[in-house]
């Protein structure tokens, strides 16, 4: 990740922005998320079992959503698709089979970035699963 992060410096022109989008470091979680993500790869059986895990997992739990928030669960699917490009099902396919799967605290991308001569012009951070974005000026 840090080597990408060093060639995505390259053509990047004084005072020129650069955008960022790395999932956040959740400690424990993403180690799991790592560990799923490889087993997942590691097999056809490791497919299978992960996908026979979380699809109802993550099912049930927009189910739930939806219905303690009153919004309706169908439309959590027929409008998936239109706000993400790709249907929800094939979302989770790309989330658990995803690899690599590197991630980093927003302090240790600022700090990267700032040693090579960018200031931050805007972060945008997510309290648990997902990306920190990120945009930096060069100087």
């Amino acid at each position: 990740m840090y080597q990408a992060l060093e060639n995505v410096i390259i053509p990047v022109k004084d005072d020129g922005l650069l955008f960022i989008a790395i999932y956040n470091d959740e400690e424990r979680k993403s180690k799991i998320w790592l560990k799923v993500k490889k087993f997942y790869n590691s097999s056809c059986v490791g497919k299978i079992l992960v996908l026979f895990f979380y699809f109802p997992l993550f099912f049930i739990k927009g189910l739930l959503k939806d219905i303690f928030t009153l919004k309706n669960p169908i439309k959590r699917y027929s409008d998936y698709k239109k706000n993400r490009g790709m249907s929800m099902f094939s979302d989770w396919v790309d989330w658990l089979g995803g690899l690599p799967f590197e991630v980093a605290k927003p302090e240790k991308i600022i700090e990267f970035y700032t040693q090579r001569g960018f200031i931050l012009q805007k972060i945008t951070t997510v309290n648990g699963l997902g990306c920190n974005q990120f945009v930096f000026k060069k100087i």
